[in-house]
């Protein structure tokens, strides 16, 4: 499978991911959601700031996914995956705020992260506020222009 994941640009993740600072793309939720059992090592997913096009995409090496969440779990991921993830030692409180009340996290570790040639996306049939789209193809939801 191929996925979009889009990202917030105030944060500025894009440009970790493809310097090798950010090697885990986390998706934290109060219900399941995509891309929750529909992602496996192999599968590749792009990136795209909202309103803008999509510019990198990395492989899957592999999925963790916590279910159940309390603030405690919470904190333990962050302490652990957290850099990993592209969040600076000193935005870790910042982040626990947003996400301490989560029930679930996936975790998505990624590798081989490379530029892609920008394209935009039609995102018709996904909801406006989808984060993250799996689809079998990306040239699916390629935007002609």
């Amino acid at each position: 499978m191929e996925h979009l994941a889009i990202m917030k640009k105030s944060w500025g993740l894009i440009d970790k991911i493809l310097n090798g600072e950010k090697t885990i793309e986390s998706r934290w939720y109060m219900n399941k959601s995509a891309p929750w059992n529909k992602i496996e090592k192999g599968d590749v997913v792009y990136f795209k700031d909202a309103g803008e096009p999509v510019v990198a995409k990395a492989e899957v090496d592999r999925v963790e996914q916590y279910s159940n969440l309390t603030s405690n779990n919470v904190r333990g991921v962050l302490d652990k995956y957290g850099q990993k993830d592209g969040l600076g030692v000193e935005d870790l409180p910042k982040f626990y705020e947003l996400f301490k009340n989560k029930r679930y996290c996936i975790l998505i570790f990624l590798r081989n992260a490379e530029k892609v040639k920008p394209f935009k996306i039609n995102k018709t049939g996904f909801g406006i506020g989808s984060a993250w789209l799996v689809v079998e193809n990306i040239n699916k939801l390629k935007r002609a222009g």
